[in-house]
């Protein structure tokens, strides 16, 4: 199809007309949608920003009123408030300690010293290590593991507050237990309570309290976990725990990592129950399986040391013991031949005052059975003077539950060899 020019000009006047309208619309709609999103957001045309102020009282869910007392209450909870009771109490332990070494590592191979004998010659090298503690006295008395202040040249104790004291070892640490008693020179100090570990209830909450860093971070202040007891009484042989029996032992999943053996596991309401000990670990972080001596045990080493300055293992029961046979269960009357049976009890000892009687047989040892006679031995490993052991025995037929309290060997036995 042909246009003339006049044509032509008249299709281009309407075209310029219908752009520069849509422009001036794309105008207007725009300044409107700029003008209401500056009312929405704040800004004014000024170029000033205005942040309303948030109200001095909201709340998170629609309909309830004034909560910002209730949300500043639900967050210091139980745990914080425990944590504010025993944590000022809690030390870093710095231990250095000397250590004789070979010049290389297979200088004690004889061929090697026979060809090479400047090979035996020794050094002494100075290696620091660190623990956790809690302070038990306000005159500077302060509990923890004896793995970690053993061999030590010097002792220094840094408190929350900064300060730092050299510190002494009291007493006799009982290595058997692995418990220490330190002591420093200071007065009015904060102290950490010491509350149950015979009452504890699988999954309640549980907080270990101590210094995992170590020397990486230069701050006095602990460092908090928290997770809940596993598992109680747990038992652990030399060959599975370093060299050392470990009974009784309370499982938590707070994580425990090197630096917090020695410091407290602490329970909801802020008492001490139990002293964080070792970890079991595949990669050598915590894989959330730490073991702490109930607090019980550790009070008992606690006061043989500070009255006696040494734990007094060498307890008297006053009975004797043998292993329960086929023959012996079948003439008693017995279900089966697990036990150990009191084959004597002496006059006037803790066995007779207890109501001990020859013939009763033991079928466990605080809650434990006992298959024979091993089981009750091994089961008074670690005990203590004073200590209570309840027993439960069978006696003509009935189940009888008797408490044993150990008592101290008499001199008259001890001069006797």
């Amino acid at each position: 199809m042909d246009y003339s020019y006049g044509e032509w000009e008249h299709q281009d006047q309407s075209r310029r007309a219908r752009f520069w309208t849509g422009v001036l619309l794309g105008i207007g709609v725009s300044v409107v949608a700029l003008f209401i999103a500056n009312r929405i957001t704040g800004r004014h045309w000024g170029g000033r920003v205005s942040i309303p102020e948030p109200p001095a009282a909201f709340s998170l869910v629609s309909g309830v009123g004034d909560t910002t007392g209730d949300v500043a209450n639900s967050r210091r909870n139980a745990i914080v408030r425990a944590v504010e009771v025993v944590a000022p109490a809690v030390v870093t332990i710095s231990v250095t300690q000397l250590r004789r070494e070979r010049a290389v590592p297979f200088a004690d191979d004889p061929m090697w010293q026979f060809f090479f004998p400047e090979l035996r010659q020794e050094f002494v090298r100075r290696v620091q290590s660190m623990g956790s503690g809690f302070i038990v006295s306000p005159d500077g008395m302060i509990l923890t593991n004896e793995h970690v202040i053993r061999g030590a040249t010097q002792i220094v104790v840094n408190l929350p507050d900064g300060r730092s004291f050299d510190a002494k070892i009291f007493g006799e640490p009982d290595e058997q237990a692995d418990i220490a008693v330190l002591k420093i020179e200071a007065q009015n100090l904060p102290t950490a309570p010491l509350g149950r570990s015979d009452d504890l209830m699988i999954g309640e909450w549980a907080i270990a309290i101590g210094n995992p860093f170590g020397f990486l971070i230069r701050d006095a202040h602990p460092t908090v976990t928290v997770g809940v007891i596993s598992a109680l009484n747990r038992d652990f042989s030399p060959s599975s725990a370093g060299g050392r029996t470990y009974r009784d032992m309370i499982q938590s999943d707070a994580s425990i990592n090197p630096g917090n053996s020695g410091g407290p596991l602490v329970n909801s309401e802020g008492y001490v129950i139990g002293i964080n000990t070792f970890i079991f670990t595949q990669g050598g972080g915590s894989e959330g399986v730490g073991f702490a001596i109930p607090i019980q045990k550790a009070r008992q080493v606690l006061d043989d040391i500070v009255q006696f300055g040494e734990v007094r293992h060498n307890f008297w029961t006053g009975i004797h013991i043998q292993d329960v046979n086929r023959w012996i269960a079948q003439s008693l009357g017995l279900q089966s031949d697990r036990g150990a049976i009191i084959t004597n009890v002496e006059p006037n000892s803790p066995g007779a005052k207890a109501g001990l009687q020859r013939g009763d047989v033991i079928i466990s040892v605080n809650g434990k059975a006992i298959a024979s006679d091993r089981d009750v031995r091994d089961e008074f490993l670690g005990a203590v003077v004073g200590q209570r052991v309840e027993l439960r025995v069978i006696r003509s037929g009935r189940e009888l539950t008797v408490t044993l309290v150990l008592e101290e060997i008499p001199r008259s036995r001890r001069d006797r060899g």
